[in-house]
């Protein structure tokens, strides 16, 4: 493709050695660069794709897009406002607008985005629908499933991605959309159809600078709807709630708690924490085809476990009504998802069971914890990895949410890592981090049993453990290779025990997945 022809999908401000040359590939990694390229620097948190300008040129980049010229480089440069928005708006026009041929959902939360983009595509692939689906785990089309390096790819990966969909017949893709995608343009360009914001809570202040600033992203992916798009919103959630009349999308509600939107939950028992409750549909509203949900309304029976799953699932069957799906349909998609690793995964059930969970914000831990509530079982055990190298204040945040929950989940102790040797530099636990859990925990009376050693916390789980008993293992960091090693031990511990049922869990798993340990039989 001519140069000219992808520049005039975003607005140059200024030209250094003007050429209009072809271009036959787009990079904006240095070491991607090759023969024509078009190299386009783009401004990391920890590098400036303009100081490996230079670098790619030498790799055969035949034109850059910038903020600003680089001297001494003698290649065409044409200066742009944002390259990240300029990376976007190129590869869409690369790939001719491949999205425009997709109806893409795109979730968005501070917890749950992952499951419910897994339990949207259950729903569309019970439809017998050929389905893409994008996220913190993977991305998954026809044979196609890459391990995922971010939750929303780069734009120009993001498109290409849609390219290849397009040319498999891919008619649905499901994707999260993070708050650094919006914040950063990764979704720059993308022809969504239907959005939905479940819930946001505090997480990722770091990245953004202050919550507002994390709200603002967040909520942008409704905002910005087209009047043709739909917006899916939570009514128990203020902040879903409050952008009903901020978008000019088509909205549909959902609420458990508020009973005014055009969906309800009704009737959840949890008490085998998987839920099963009744969907009532309150007002009509239109589907993507033109079509009118009618007043009605129809049983649900979850696989997952979780009070969270159930929100979950609530935003999944609105987007799947929204999408043409009947409720036949949605009720078989819905059963036959057996849910995404780490949040909240029965790993084991037998004589006591066994739940891994990310635990990794306040929202996550008290929509767990409240779960739990629900459940019945003797006595509750939870191994504990402390966030290393987030801060004292979402450490006391979390800790504070975990005391909320003690007097009625009788919790006296908790058993915390530190996962020292399973985890990078960047995530080892502060002194004063492990001190502002340790305060909290102090206030209402919570004995703390410390670990430096992930394995050695979760073997000492299993060594208190009873019949009737529920074992938690959630945390962020090192706590991904928890599932792994608790039932590694368990099996040593248990000849009883089939050992390939017990470690079957591990088949599918991504995260911290070790193939060599699942030939232990």
């Amino acid at each position: 493709m001519q140069l000219s022809k992808l520049l005039k999908s975003t607005e140059v401000l200024e030209v250094k050695n003007n050429k209009d040359v072809e271009i036959k590939t787009i990079a904006y990694h240095s070491e991607d660069a090759e023969d024509a390229s078009l190299f386009v620097c783009i401004r990391g948190y920890q590098t400036d794709g303009h100081q490996y300008a230079q670098d790619a040129v030498n790799n055969g980049a035949v034109a850059l897009v910038v903020e600003e010229f680089i001297p001494d480089v003698s290649t065409p440069q044409f200066k742009v406002e944002d390259t990240r928005k300029a990376l976007a708006a190129i590869a869409d026009e690369y790939y001719d607008h491949p999205s425009k041929a997709l109806t893409i959902i795109g979730i968005t939360a501070t917890n749950g985005k992952t499951s419910t983009s897994f339990m949207t595509n259950a729903i569309l692939e019970a439809h017998k629908l050929k389905t893409g689906l994008l996220g913190t785990v993977m991305v998954k089309f026809g044979d196609t499933l890459v391990p995922s390096v971010l939750t929303t790819p780069e734009s120009l990966d993001l498109h290409g991605y849609f390219d290849k969909m397009r040319e498999e017949n891919v008619s649905h893709v499901t994707m999260e959309v993070s708050s650094s995608a919006l914040e950063l343009s990764r979704v720059g360009n993308v022809a969504f159809d239907i959005v939905a914001l479940n819930n946001i809570s505090r997480e990722h202040i770091d990245l953004h600078g202050s919550f507002e600033e994390y709200y603002n992203a967040k909520a942008s992916l409704i905002k910005k709807a087209r009047p043709d798009q739909f917006a899916v919103l939570n009514l128990d959630d203020s902040y879903s709630r409050s952008l009903i009349e901020e978008t000019e999308a088509s909205v549909v509600t959902y609420g458990i708690e508020d009973t005014s939107g055009h969906l309800q939950c009704k009737d959840v028992d949890l008490s085998t924490g998987r839920g099963n409750f009744t969907v009532e549909i309150n007002k009509p509203f239109k589907t993507i085809n033109g079509n009118t949900v009618e007043k009605t309304s129809f049983e649900i029976s979850l696989s997952v476990a979780g009070y969270h799953s159930v929100y979950n699932s609530m935003a999944a069957i609105t987007i799947g009504l929204i999408s043409g799906v009947d409720t036949e349909t949605i009720q078989s998609g819905i059963e036959s998802f057996k849910g995404v690793e780490r949040r909240f995964q029965f790993i084991y059930e037998n004589d006591f069971k066994i739940v891994d969970d990310h635990f990794a914000n306040a929202g996550n831990i008290e929509v767990t914890l409240e779960t739990l509530t629900k459940m019945d079982y003797k006595k509750l055990h939870i191994v504990y990895a402390i966030r290393g190298n987030r801060g004292v204040t979402t450490n006391r945040e979390n800790a504070q949410t975990l005391a909320k929950w003690v007097p009625d989940l009788g919790i006296k102790k908790v058993i915390v890592s530190l996962s020292e040797s399973h985890v990078i530099d960047k995530d080892d636990v502060l002194p004063e981090e492990m001190a502002a859990f340790r305060e909290e925990m102090d206030k209402v009376g919570v004995e703390i049993e410390l670990h430096k050693e992930m394995p050695d916390a979760l073997e000492s789980s299993l060594e208190q453990v009873e019949t009737g008993d529920v074992i938690l293992i959630g945390g962020a960091q090192g706590m991904d290779f928890g599932a792994k090693y608790i039932l590694n031990q368990l099996v040593q511990k248990r000849p009883d025990l089939n050992a390939k049922e017990v470690l079957k869990p591990l088949g599918e798993r991504v995260a911290g997945i070790d193939e060599s340990f699942l030939d232990n039989e």
